[in-house]
């Protein structure tokens, strides 16, 4: 047990620090909800970029564990992943992405608010799910009669593709540059799964950066954690 010696005039003062660090350390609680394999992985590699403590709660999709009552109060959408951090409770990958990497600044995984970079940070945030994800899943199951572009959000598979190669191979070594962010992890994590199942061409733009992705400790962290759980 830690004491303190103290004069009585500071006793309400260092109350009041206390009770505030028991709080940020209550509030610091984030409890991750994963299934493997999944997308969740990706919030999973994120967490370990992050490298605040985290509780993990695995899910079997095959079990149907995510239409369970309890999951579906934390998340009615029956989709992983999902995290809570104290009472607040977030879904969507890259909305849990850049609301870790906003609030825990310290790992210098996002570009703060008021920085003009942020602008063009945020669109590789959320060109992943808006637009690679959307384009390979057109490409995976085609319909007879594609989208027109003007009506699909994502344009059409080859822009997309093309504003990739053009991003990753301007990277140096990374979409911002020299900092590693959460975009990174996003548009990797699309880039890698979509070359493993053949629905994105390994261009060379995209296997250089995903290459130097892959080296990163915290990924090798996470996908070591992820195979030891799923045998």
């Amino acid at each position: 047990m830690l004491r303190l010696a103290i004069a009585p005039q500071q006793s309400a003062f260092v109350g009041v620090c206390f009770r505030t660090l028991a709080k940020e350390v209550a509030m610091a609680a984030l409890t991750f909800y994963h299934a493997i394999p999944s997308r969740s992985s990706v919030v999973h590699w994120m967490l370990e970029e992050v490298g605040q403590p985290y509780d993990i709660k695995l899910l079997s999709l095959k079990d149907g564990d995510n239409y369970k009552p309890d999951y579906l109060a934390v998340n009615p959408m029956a989709k992983v992943p999902a995290l809570k951090h104290g009472d607040t409770v977030i879904t969507e990958v890259s909305a849990i992405c850049t609301y870790l990497a906003d609030e825990f600044p310290q790992a210098k995984l996002n570009i703060p608010i008021g920085e003009p970079r942020r602008g063009v940070y945020l669109k590789w945030m959320f060109f992943g799910p808006s637009c690679v994800e959307p384009a390979i899943l057109e490409r995976a199951f085609p319909r007879k009669e594609p989208a027109p572009r003007g009506a699909a959000g994502f344009g059409d598979y080859d822009s997309v593709m093309d504003v990739l190669a053009a991003g990753t191979g301007a990277a140096k070594p990374y979409l911002m540059g020299e900092q590693f962010t959460a975009a990174d992890v996003v548009i990797g994590s699309g880039l890698r799964w979509g070359m493993m199942f053949k629905l994105i061409p390994e261009r060379p733009e995209f296997t250089a950066y995903v290459a130097r992705l892959n080296d990163r400790p915290a990924y090798k962290r996470a996908t070591d954690q992820d195979m030891t759980h799923q045998t």
